[in-house]
C-alpha cells in the first residue's frame, strides 16, 4: 500500500513537471494556427500531419517545462516550494533526463510531418535550451527567445498544413506583439529583477525600453494588413484586426504610465488578432 502511494506520488510529480495544461494549450494553439491558415475544410487533407504536429508540441512543451524546473530548482525552493523538484517528488537528474528524452521525441517525430517542421523544431530546441541555460538572465536576448518560441508555435501549425505563406505573417505578428509585451513586462518587474537578471530597462532605462516596446507593437500593426492585401484571408479579417490594431496602438502609449496595464492590454490585442486570423481563414 505504501508502495502504491509512492508510485502515485511519483506519477503526480512527473505530471506536475510537464504542466499538462500548458501542453494542451500549446497543442490547441498549433491547431488554431492550422485552422487560420488552411480553413476547416483544408484540414481534411492533413489529418495525420496535424495530429503529429500537436503531439510534437506536447512533447516539446513538456520537455521545456521539465528543463525549466531543472534550471530553476534553487529559486523554486523559496518561490515555488510545492513544485515537483523542491518538494522531493522528482529528482533534478530525472527532470533533466526527461527533458532530453522529450526533446528527442519531438525531434524524431518532426520528419514525419515535413522538412519545414524539422527546421522549426530544431531551431526551437536550440532557442529554448539556450534560453534556460544562459539567455534568460540577458534581458533582450531572453525577450527575443520567448518571442521566437511564441511565433514558432503558429509557424509550426501553418507548416503542418503547407500554408507557410500565411503562417509566417501570423508568426511575425505573434513575434512582434510578444516582444513588445515582454519588454513592457520587464519594465513592470524592474525592481524584482535586480540582482537576478540584466534586463533591457536596466541597460538602457525604462523610457528607452518603452520606446522599443512601442515600436514592436506598431510594427505588428503595420504588418497586419498584409494577409488581406495578399488575398490570403477573407474580408471578415479586416474589421476584427482593426480592433486588435487599435488596442495595440493604445497599448503603445498606455504602458508608459502603467506597464502592468500595458502588458495585459497587449495580451488582449493578441487574442483578438488570433480571432481575426481564424475568421479570415474559416470564411
Amino acid at each position: 500500500m505504501m508502495e502504491s502511494a509512492s508510485s502515485r506520488n511519483l506519477t503526480n510529480g512527473y505530471l506536475g513537471l510537464f504542466r499538462l495544461g500548458n501542453c494542451a494549450m500549446g497543442a490547441f494553439g498549433a491547431l488554431l494556427a492550422a485552422v487560420a491558415c488552411a480553413g476547416i475544410d483544408g484540414l481534411s487533407d492533413y489529418t495525420l500531419e496535424l495530429l503529429l504536429s500537436m503531439l510534437v508540441v506536447v512533447t516539446f512543451t513538456a520537455g521545456g517545462n521539465s528543463m525549466n524546473d531543472y534550471f530553476d530548482r534553487e529559486v523554486d525552493k523559496l518561490a515555488h516550494p510545492s513544485r515537483p523538484i523542491p518538494s522531493g517528488r522528482v529528482t533534478p537528474g530525472a527532470a533533466r533526463l526527461l527533458a532530453i528524452i522529450l526533446f528527442a521525441a519531438s525531434l524524431a517525430l518532426s520528419p514525419l510531418i515535413n522538412p519545414w517542421s524539422v527546421v522549426i523544431v530544431v531551431t526551437s530546441v536550440v532557442v529554448i535550451v539556450s534560453y534556460e541555460w544562459f539567455l534568460k538572465a540577458e534581458g533582450l536576448a531572453g525577450n527575443l527567445s520567448i518571442s521566437w518560441l511564441t511565433g514558432a508555435l503558429f509557424l509550426f501549425g501553418g507548416a503542418a498544413v503547407d500554408r507557410l505563406e500565411l503562417a509566417w505573417i501570423l508568426a511575425a505578428l505573434a513575434f512582434l506583439a510578444t516582444l513588445g509585451r515582454e519588454i513592457v513586462k520587464d519594465i513592470q518587474d524592474i525592481e524584482g529583477d535586480k540582482g537576478a537578471r540584466r534586463t533591457l530597462p536596466m541597460r538602457i532605462g525604462t523610457r528607452n525600453a518603452g520606446v522599443l516596446g512601442s515600436i514592436a507593437f506598431i510594427a505588428a500593426v503595420g504588418l497586419s494588413p498584409m494577409p488581406y492585401l495578399l488575398d490570403l484571408l477573407a474580408w471578415v479579417y479586416v474589421p476584427v484586426v482593426i480592433v486588435a490594431d487599435a488596442i495595440f496602438i493604445y497599448c503603445a502609449s498606455i504602458h508608459f504610465k502603467s506597464p502592468e496595464k500595458g502588458q495585459k492590454v497587449a495580451k488582449l490585442a493578441m487574442l483578438i488578432a488570433l480571432v481575426a486570423f481564424l475568421l479570415g481563414g474559416v470564411f
